[in-house]
């Protein structure tokens, strides 16, 4: 974040204060729209110490079975994750959207410290709690950041560096924030960022596994926008009808939920050429798109492919196609 020169010098409270008055601060900077968010919004004071807030222990149970699912898909992730950034001195931690910690990694001599930071399982990193930080922000903007050190909101998390990335679903939807925090004062903002890259790519390594165990039996395709910008990913049943999309692949190819639901064709989305399967498989897929944009009305379907009521329902029972 790029400081003015009034604010510079200042301690830090101070200088929180002095850019959340500055009301042109927020559009320049990630960083200066969540202080503004953290005094403004949610009322928090960057001076006061206090401990994050944490969930009993039967509330994390309760909150470790809802994302059971994702646990279990991101472990392996997590583990290779970790084997890289526990030698920097790094804690990894997988959250919830509200930024409950659900699982935290580090090593054996560091374990007390980042429980002392908070960064254990059970406790909250939301902005709302805890104002501009690593994994609340990443919740709050829906994309990666980095909060080095004096970055932070509270002047008593100033020694920390956090590198968030959100991870979502098979639907598009935001489910975890998949973080490294470090403790050290000399871990510099390059290495930061290099950090930054490693989670973002782990968050999508992620986030491709829940797309694709969410759709295991389908033809799974790389599409326009894939890499730099996020996964970009469809799922393709045997009838070459696009039946999932990644978050990335519906904003880069304009695929809304309904027009997912309408079961388009892989051609009708790429503009690529139609796989040449067996004979009576452009008719099947035909019939399924036309009952899809139907809502199931048999009757609607039918006249939207120009054959009457009783064809269609043959030409339904040949393919084994329910409405």
């Amino acid at each position: 974040m790029m400081l003015t020169a009034h604010t510079t010098g200042l301690r830090h409270a101070d200088r929180v204060a002095a850019t959340v008055q500055e009301s042109a601060s927020a559009a320049r900077s990630v960083v200066a729209a969540s202080w503004r968010r953290s005094m403004m919004y949610h009322g928090l004071d960057p001076s006061i110490r206090r401990t994050p807030l944490r969930v009993e222990a039967p509330e994390l149970h309760r909150a470790r079975e809802r994302n059971g699912r994702l646990l279990e898909i991101a472990e392996p992730t997590l583990e290779r994750l970790f084997a890289t950034a526990a030698s920097a001195g790094c804690c990894v931690v997988l959250t919830d959207v509200e930024g409950l910690i659900l699982t935290s990694n580090s090593a054996p001599g560091d374990e007390g410290d980042f429980d002392a930071w908070g960064l254990s399982a059970g406790a909250i990193w939301s902005e709302a709690s805890e104002g501009t930080n690593g994994i609340g922000t990443c919740v709050a903007e829906k994309r990666p950041v980095i909060i080095h050190q004096d970055q932070h909101f509270r002047t008593q998390n100033t020694a920390m560096s956090c590198m968030g990335a959100p991870v979502f679903d098979h639907a598009g939807r935001m489910v975890a924030v998949l973080d490294v925090s470090s403790c050290r004062r000399d871990l510099t903002l390059s290495f930061a960022q290099v950090l930054g890259l490693v989670v973002t790519e782990s968050a999508r390594a992620v986030e491709s596994d829940l797309f694709r165990t969410a759709y295991t039996g389908s033809k799974i395709v790389v599409a326009e926008g894939h890499g730099a910008g996020g996964v970009s990913l469809l799922a393709v049943d045997g009838d070459d009808l696009v039946v999932g999309a990644t978050r990335q692949a519906r904003k880069t190819l304009g695929l809304s939920e309904e027009a997912l639901s309408l079961s388009p064709s892989l051609h009708e989305v790429l503009g690529a050429p139609a796989a040449v399967r067996n004979p009576h498989g452009t008719e099947r897929s035909a019939i399924r798109r036309a009952l899809a944009r139907a809502r199931g009305n048999v009757s609607a379907a039918a006249r939207d492919l120009g054959v009457g009521r009783a064809t269609m329902y043959r030409k339904m029972a040949r393919y084994g196609i329910e409405a």
